[in-house]
Formats: C-alpha cells, sequence, structure tokens
C-alpha cells in the first residue's frame, strides 16, 4: 500500500531526476525567471562559453532596478547598465524579456502568475527569495544563488535538498479590514524569524481556500520571512478560474486536461507533517511591525514590548530593535507617527492590495506623503479603468509605474535616514529601504489608515460603512 503523501512529496517526486547518497535531489525546472541581478549567473554562462539550455522555459523582467519615474530618460549610470546588461543577455539567448516599455512589464512574482507562467504542478526558480510567491498556485516554487541561477541556464536543472513538511491551519473567518498580510505576520511572530526552517510551508483551512489567489502570494510570498524555505496552497476552483485566459496557460481541451491533472495536486488526508501550527482566523488582528525582522509584530492595539520580559536570547534583539527604530518599550504601537507611505511590492503591490487601499483612502486626505508603485503595467492600467489611480492622487500619494520601487530602493526610490516608513512591503531589516530607514509592515489597508491619520493606526474604525 502507499504512504500517504504531502503536497510536497508528490510535487518533488515529479520533479526528481536522481538522488545523490547525502540525499540532495536533481531537480527538473520547469520555469526560469530571471532579472538585472542574474548578470552574475550569465557571465558564469559567457566565460564556459555555454548557451542557455532551454530558452523557451527563461523569461527576462526588468524589476528591481526598473526606474518608476522618467523611464524615457534613465539618469543613473549604474540602473542604466543593470537594465541594459540583461537586455543583452536575453538578446543573445532568445529570452523572452518584459523590458521596462513592455505593456506586461512589471515585478517578477507578479508577472509571472498574471501571464500564466506559473502553473500547478511547475517547478519555479528565480535568483529572489520572494519566489516562494508561486507557491500560491500549488507550484513548488523557491529563490536560488547566483551559483544555481547558472546551473539552471545551463542544465535546466537545480541540485536541491528537500525539506520537512509543515502545515499551518488557519479556519475560520477573517474579519473586516484583516488579510492574507496579518495572517502571515500572525503567525511569525508567534514562531519567530526561524520557525520555519528547513521546512516547506503548507497553508490549509478554510480561511485560506476563502483567500483570493492575490491573498495566497501575499501568504506564500512571505513564507520565508519565518525562515520556510518555501510556501504552498493546494489548488483550487479560485486558481483555475485565475489562470483561465492567462497569456501562456493552456487553452481549450487542454485547460480541462491540465484542470483535471491538477485537482489531484494536495496533500493526501492523512499524510503526516512534521510540523503543524493551528490558527483561528476570529482572533487574527491587524498586524504590524515594530522591530527590524518580521517576527518583531504585534497587533496595532498592543503595547511595545519590554525586552527584560522577552526570552533571554531575543532580549539583546529587542532593546537594539526599539533603539534603532527610536520606540519605546510600554507606550502603544498605535499612534506612533509617520513620516511617509508606500504602498506596492511583490507582496501587496496586485489589484486587490490597491483596492483595499482605495477603499480607506476614498475622499480623504493623506497627512503624509507617500508612493503607489503598481506590481505591473498591467496591475497598473487595470487600477487606471477602475479609477483607484484617482483615489490616491486626490488623497496627495504620487501614483508611479511599476517595479521593486521602495521594497528595496535599488532603482533611487528610498526612505530617508531617520525616517518613518509606513510599508506594504516583505522586509524590514535595518536600511532595507534606504541607509537608516525606519521600516514597519503592515497591510496595503493599514498603509492607507497611516497615510489618512499620520501615525500607525487601526484600520478597522476607517472602513465602518465603505466597501472592502
Amino acid at each position: 500500500m502507499t504512504a500517504a503523501a504531502t503536497l510536497l512529496d508528490k510535487l518533488w517526486s515529479s520533479h526528481e531526476v536522481l538522488t545523490r547518497e547525502d540525499g540532495t535531489s536533481l531537480l527538473w525546472v520547469d520555469r526560469h525567471l530571471v532579472h538585472e541581478g542574474s548578470h552574475h549567473a550569465f557571465a558564469k554562462l559567457a566565460e564556459r562559453g555555454a548557451a542557455v539550455a532551454e530558452p523557451d522555459l527563461t523569461f527576462a523582467v526588468v524589476d528591481h532596478y526598473a526606474p518608476t519615474r522618467h523611464r524615457d530618460h534613465i539618469a543613473d549610470p549604474k540602473i542604466r547598465r543593470m537594465i541594459e546588461t540583461l537586455r543583452l543577455n536575453a538578446a543573445q539567448h532568445g529570452l523572452r524579456l518584459f523590458d521596462l516599455m513592455d505593456p506586461a512589464q512589471g515585478i517578477v512574482h507578479v508577472v509571472g502568475p498574471e501571464q500564466g507562467l506559473t502553473l500547478p504542478g511547475l517547478l519555479v526558480n528565480c535568483g529572489d527569495s520572494h519566489t516562494s510567491t508561486h507557491g500560491a498556485f500549488g507550484a513548488l516554487a523557491f529563490g536560488i544563488g547566483a551559483t544555481e541561477v547558472a546551473h539552471v541556464l545551463a542544465t535546466q536543472t537545480v541540485w536541491q535538498k528537500k525539506p520537512a513538511a509543515m502545515r499551518i491551519v488557519v479556519d475560520g473567518k477573517l474579519a473586516e479590514g484583516i488579510s492574507a498580510k496579518d495572517i502571515a505576520l500572525n503567525w511569525i511572530a508567534k514562531l519567530g524569524s526561524d520557525g520555519a526552517r528547513e521546512h516547506a510551508i503548507e497553508y490549509a483551512g478554510s480561511a485560506i481556500r476563502d483567500l483570493s489567489m492575490e491573498g495566497r502570494m501575499t501568504l506564500c510570498n512571505l513564507s520565508i520571512e519565518g525562515g520556510g524555505r518555501f510556501g504552498m496552497v493546494a489548488p483550487d476552483d479560485t486558481t483555475f478560474a485565475y489562470l483561465k485566459g492567462r497569456p501562456f496557460a493552456p487553452t481549450g481541451e487542454a485547460f480541462e486536461k491540465a484542470q483535471e491533472t491538477w485537482q489531484k495536486l494536495h496533500s493526501d488526508e492523512d499524510a503526516i507533517f512534521a510540523k503543524d501550527l493551528s490558527l483561528a482566523a476570529e482572533e487574527i488582528a491587524p498586524t504590524v511591525t515594530w522591530g527590524t525582522s518580521p517576527e518583531q509584530a504585534l497587533p496595532v492595539s498592543a503595547t511595545l514590548p519590554d525586552p527584560s520580559r522577552l526570552a533571554e536570547e531575543k532580549q539583546k534583539a529587542a532593546r537594539d530593535a526599539l533603539d534603532y527604530m527610536g520606540l519605546a518599550a510600554g507606550r502603544p504601537i498605535e499612534g506612533t507617527p509617520v513620516d511617509q507611505v508606500f504602498l506596492g511590492s511583490c507582496t501587496n503591490g496586485r489589484i486587490e492590495d490597491l483596492r483595499a487601499a482605495a477603499a480607506v483612502l476614498a475622499g480623504r486626505s493623506a497627512k503624509v506623503p507617500g508612493l503607489v508603485s503598481p506590481g505591473s503595467a498591467l496591475v497598473r492600467h487595470q487600477a487606471e479603468q477602475e479609477g483607484l489611480d484617482q483615489i490616491f492622487r486626490e488623497a496627495g500619494l504620487e501614483w508611479s509605474a511599476s517595479g521593486c520601487s521602495m521594497c528595496v530602493g535599488m532603482n533611487g526610490d528610498i526612505v530617508a535616514p531617520g525616517k518613518r516608513c509606513a510599508s506594504s512591503t516583505n522586509r524590514n531589516f535595518r536600511g532595507r529601504q534606504g541607509p537608516g530607514a525606519r521600516t514597519h509592515l503592515m497591510s496595503p489597508a493599514m498603509v492607507a489608515a497611516a497615510a489618512v491619520t499620520g501615525t500607525i493606526t487601526d484600520v478597522r474604525p476607517l472602513l465602518k460603512g465603505r466597501a472592502v
């Protein structure tokens, strides 16, 4: 009798070419996504005089260095050089490039799903840690380093050790104003940034099934911030509806046949997981980070922790974080003034995220400046068709082009030293948004609430009587 299998088991075995004696697997890669940061790997290929093994399975995207303004004239020579290098490498190897002016350009982890490049059952690699986003489709998706990127380019395979399987079950119904971002920050705060180390996380439960694909992508995107190797959600009707009609997705009878296969991609009922965590959706509140790690997060109604009351191994990190962030233990996090806001990133730059923020901002004025960078040109176009851009502009926020933007600051969009930013991004490490920048991670709706009040604030009272 065949042993019960997890979703991880099924995906892994279907891509395993061989296994070394040390247990490391050689896996076939179905989609390889590259961006400006992949230039080191292309250089390694050039040194060996090698070509890309499967150019039809390799897709290049301008995103990390993509300017959100003045794309027709890039003033910074470093940014210009990085983008031009990707263009040259894509042209040399015959790769499909989503360039700056391409109507489908955007952040690589937004472009892949919306183009139908990301499909259930595939293995997706990219030289970017947030490749875990694509696991929302029931795919095996994880970030790889420069050496591994070169290996995939040359062989269309990757060496990888299989992680242990972990399951996070969220049952119940999320309250108004609570999103996938809050689920993620909640479990990361509970387990810590190492809580899922060496594990692949499968998200399950009624609250997960109720999430849109955008919400599921947010959840899988943040899996690595809790130490996970990647995140996954079993595909279902929500997944299939999202994919139907996407440019690179199967069509007609081929889609129907693929869907029959995709429906089998789920953990068996009696599958065993190395770790299990259960959360009640009703107990999850709007959550915001206070420190310099995603695990340093708490409900917006809570007070800042006293480091002396924390576990001994966490005390120094907490003291250092409070000092860096300019915060005092025992004070409420709500009411903390912010200097600016940012909406965007591969975590929360999709149309659902912009709608959630616009629902808060409509008819209101921002008390602080802010930048809104859609996750892709297609998201930007859809938002403009829905009039969301007008809501942001009338509130006093800047509406820009798509790219990674202020999430990582490689394109020149940064937070000034000592300034505090309410951000819908994924990392609040020291200097992540710029040297000396102070970042508070939160959901798009919470970012909008911070813009309206000029402080970190609970979004729920601002949503009363409004459609979300």
